[in-house]
């Protein structure tokens, strides 16, 4: 077994159907007289709704289709009242509910003309209805449909319908996941649920997605073995909940936004007091920034906390760690300021390149450090820092992921040819000038402690500063080793060994080398055993 792209979960009940056929059979069946198709801005409606109209008609079923009536002005209003002035890179996350949008609820809508009317669109589920379906596509297909509007995507429409469609979850009569729009794939809404409950109470893993990138490396396509047309792949989100999804399904498979599974599950996979602490987000993320064969990140840090509330809306912000999987010589970590930096020459460095295209050296004023295969680098908000070149990078951070403030980018264009952005306000107004000299390799660059130890294993803690919410530990192991998530969520990485087996009460998951994997806190006591290969090492975060 080897790394697995595409980590699937039977339905409990149930099976995944195909086409608008068997969409239009179901409304034969159930015989609703309204039925309520909610979803994203960024579905395909007009020919969604065409194409399940005409297998309707097919089943002999008269059928209008009426837009769902959002108030479309409000909307642009609360969407304007969040941007930045003068900013075309970020804005304030929208903070609304879909349902506040509206001066009172929508009323009936029911066709005179046909004997089912589609109400369809964000929304629809606001207006009285007999069923109720959701229509959906993963976020990187909402992305390719829009690849110009990232803006409006990031920070107002996914916020939004995230809690709109968490809202909805516990009383879907069915999914529909419109991947590709011409071959919808539907599972019914109690079989989601029941399986959702089932993945909930389990370890599990949600599907990863691998991105290029101008700076991108070689490991995940070589090491890994991802497929890819692309020149390289920089990113690999392994765990980011935003934009993350689960497969459900056998030969056919849906794919579910991990939203829904929050909505329904938060307290079994997070405990109710991490669950409370964090409003129901998902606080841990895991990501991969491959350099191996690439170039630096970008000089960058990421906003305080109370910039991200203050600016951003941001209820919390992107404390982060850089775990060194893989390694070259000569490879680096930049991290925090030299002891003689000048913050005002380094501004005006930096605005030079940004207005002028005038190079310079980040290394002037910023400490660079031996990027060491299994050490742990830690990030506080404000601090800055960048991976450089060589290394296979496990990126262990607080959730928010959009808000990363650049400082210098080499110069460099991204894929579509653009010179990339730098953001100097934002940077500069978040730029820690505290983190400099011996003082960040004391405080960020920790030994690790043993926490725990047995016959052939055990636990170190990678000593993250207090700043940071979360823990992250290390268990190292020769053939097995017990753990407990004691009511904590535990979110683990195996990064060295090729392939252990997760056992827990409710039965066993396996994991490979490079896997990230999420064990609910409602798991209790689990045992992590080599399977094969050579002795293992797991990343544990947890928060504390």
């Amino acid at each position: 077994m080897s790394y697995d792209p595409s980590p699937t979960y039977p339905l409990v009940s149930g099976h995944v159907e195909v086409g608008y056929d068997a969409l239009a059979a179901h409304v034969v069946r159930t015989r609703p007289s309204v039925l309520a198709l909610d979803g994203r801005r960024t579905v395909p409606w007009e020919p969604v709704i065409g194409a399940f109209g005409r297998a309707l008609a097919a089943a002999g079923v008269s059928s209008e289709a009426v837009r769902a009536p959002l108030p479309e002005a409000e909307l642009e209003r609360h969407i304007a009242a969040a941007r930045l002035q003068g900013d075309p890179v970020f804005a304030r996350l929208l903070g609304t509910s879909l349902a506040d949008l509206f001066t009172e609820p929508p009323g009936p809508i029911v066709s005179a003309n046909a004997e089912l009317t589609l109400v369809y669109g964000p929304g629809s589920a606001l207006v009285p209805h007999d069923e109720l379906w959701l229509l959906d596509h993963p976020k990187r297909v909402a992305l390719a449909a829009a690849p110009n509007d990232e803006q409006r995507l990031f920070f107002a429409d996914w916020p939004l319908y995230d809690r709109h469609a968490r809202s909805l979850a516990s009383g879907l009569d069915k999914y529909v996941d419109l991947e590709e729009p011409g071959r919808p794939r539907s599972v019914a809404g109690a079989a989601l649920r029941a399986t959702l409950s089932d993945v909930a109470g389990r370890p599990f893993r949600t599907r990863p997605a691998f991105l290029p990138g101008p700076w991108g490396g070689q490991w995940l396509r070589g090491e890994l073995g991802i497929a890819t047309e692309a020149d390289n792949l920089a990113w690999s989100y392994e765990l980011i909940a935003p934009e993350a999804g689960l497969l459900l399904g056998s030969d056919e498979t849906v794919e579910v936004g991990f939203e829904l599974l929050l909505g329904l599950e938060v307290e079994t996979i997070l405990g109710t007091t991490v669950a409370d602490q964090f409003e129901g987000s998902f606080p841990i993320r895991f990501d991969y920034l491959d350099t191996l064969g690439g170039g630096h990140l970008s000089i960058q840090c990421h906003p305080t906390p109370a910039y991200a509330s203050e600016v951003f809306g941001l209820p919390y912000t992107q404390h982060e760690t850089y775990y060194v999987v893989e390694t070259s010589p000569g490879a680096t970590i930049y991290l925090g300021l030299r002891e003689d930096a000048d913050v005002a020459d380094l501004r005006t460095e930096a605005e030079h390149a940004a207005g002028d295209g005038i190079a310079f050296e980040p290394e002037t004023y910023v400490q660079v450090h031996p990027a060491e295969q299994h050490q742990l680098y830690s990030v506080p908000a404000g601090t800055v820092h960048a991976s450089g070149a060589g290394s296979a990078v496990l990126e262990i951070s607080a959730t928010p992921y959009l808000y990363t403030l650049r400082f210098y980018d080499w110069l460099r264009r991204g894929l579509d040819g653009q010179l990339r952005a730098v953001h100097l306000e934002h940077a500069f107004a978040n730029l820690d000038q505290a983190r400099r000299g011996a003082a960040v390799a004391a405080e960020l660059i920790r030994e690790p402690v043993e926490v725990r130890a047995g016959d052939g294993w055990t636990e170190l803690d990678l000593r993250t500063p207090d700043e940071l919410f979360y823990a992250v530990h290390r268990l190292d192991f020769d053939d097995d080793v017990r753990d407990d998530t004691a009511g904590h969520c535990h979110v683990l990485c195996l990064v060295a060994g090729s392939e252990v087996e997760l056992d827990t009460e409710r039965g066993a998951h396996p994991l490979s080398y490079g896997e990230t994997i999420v064990v609910p806190a409602s798991v209790g006591p689990y045992r992590l055993r080599r399977v094969r290969g050579e002795p293992c090492k797991a990343i544990k975060a947890f928060v504390r």
